[in-house]
């Protein structure tokens, strides 16, 4: 499922695109500390951010800027402001798309899909999470720590993938075997268990210990 991070300062509109695209097969999420959203995407590496020009005391264009030194994922900048001047500093400042409010769910849907659809390649050439320090390399399949390297087995890489891609949140034992089977990777409780302990071995020989905690009866938390 593909994750799009909303900014947005006014509360009503930012729940109903919430909403919006959860319905439609998103997942989404919207930070109210537009500060923190340049850390948020190279935390969480979300697949598209949609993000208002206007943000109160804060500029989405200077936080377009920001968010470029660090990350190519793909913006689309909201906006009441419609201009021809506006849509080209806003698409010459980093954005990979400008909607004018106000705009139609279906064809802001329509613009998103698109948006994504141009994006993967490149996303799926560069893609790399980062949580607690360590780095996972996705296209390479392996983990990165103060410049020291280890690599994964498929079967390691999605499920660390998975687990870095919801830092912070009890990931449960049958929500993970759920997604890796999704993923056509077929293991039971057993093989998972054996999994994580060789991923673990891993990270100790990084110099990584006690990164993946495990919460007894609940599941996994990094």
């Amino acid at each position: 499922m593909e994750s799009i991070l909303v900014v947005e300062d006014d509360a009503l509109l930012r729940e109903e695109l919430c909403v919006l695209l959860r319905q439609n097969g998103f997942e989404a999420s919207a930070p109210d500390d537009f500060s923190e959203i340049p850390r948020i995407v190279e935390e969480k590496s979300p697949d598209l951010v949609l993000l208002d020009v206007q943000l109160g005391s804060v500029n989405g264009i200077t936080l377009c800027a920001r968010i470029r030194e660090t990350s190519e994922v793909p913006v689309i900048f909201l906006t009441g402001r419609s201009s021809a001047m506006d849509e080209l500093e806003c698409l010459t400042r980093g954005g990979d798309d400008f909607i004018a409010k106000p705009y139609q769910a279906p064809v802001l849907l329509a613009h998103i899909r698109a948006v994504l659809r141009r994006s993967k390649p490149k996303k799926q050439e560069k893609e790399q999470l980062c949580c607690q320090g360590v780095r996972l390399f996705v296209p390479e399949a392996c983990l990165e720590y103060r410049g020291q390297r280890v690599d994964l087995t498929r079967n390691e890489l999605k499920i660390l993938y998975y687990l870095f891609r919801h830092p912070g949140e009890i990931v449960s034992r049958g929500d993970l075997t759920e997604y890796l089977w999704d993923q056509d990777v077929f293991i039971d409780d057993n093989a998972l268990s054996v999994h994580m302990t060789r991923i673990r071995n891993k990270l100790s020989a990084l110099g990584v210990d006690h990164m993946i905690k495990t919460k007894r009866g609940m599941g996994y938390q990094v």
